[in-house]
């Protein structure tokens, strides 16, 4: 009897320290990862060029995956300034060089996120 707990126990710590070991190569890699990304520099926007653009976005299911994953997409496209997803109101607003940017390309990274199909602008007033 003692020695089936004996290997029993044995095996559990080795099953422990396994899994231990692989999760901390997970940190280690996600440290590594996040240190290399350098942040992205913006370029200066003239205030002459500068537009607003609001619009609904359908289809948004959660804040947290949809509307911060849509604001993300927004806010690294050149010549963009801000972008702000509201996903309560289902509204976005972004600031953009109109030199650059364009209501209907700003459409397009929107239905574009996903898969493609999932959101919808509608109501663009610029």
């Amino acid at each position: 009897m003692n020695f089936t707990k004996s290997i029993a126990i044995i095996a559990l710590s080795g099953l422990l320290f396994a899994s231990c070991k692989e999760n901390k190569t997970e940190v280690k890699t996600e440290t590594a990862s996040t240190e290399t990304t350098a942040p992205k520099v913006k370029k200066e926007i003239a205030p002459e060029n500068l537009q607003t653009a609001s619009f609904s976005i359908e289809g948004m299911t959660c804040a947290v995956g949809c509307a911060a994953t849509i604001q993300e997409e927004l806010t690294v496209l050149d010549g963009v300034q801000t972008a702000k997803v509201d996903f309560d109101k289902k509204l976005a607003t972004v600031t953009f060089d109109k030199t650059v940017q364009t209501p209907e390309s700003l459409t397009k990274v929107v239905q574009a996120t996903g898969d493609g199909k999932t959101y919808k602008v509608s109501n663009m007033k610029s």
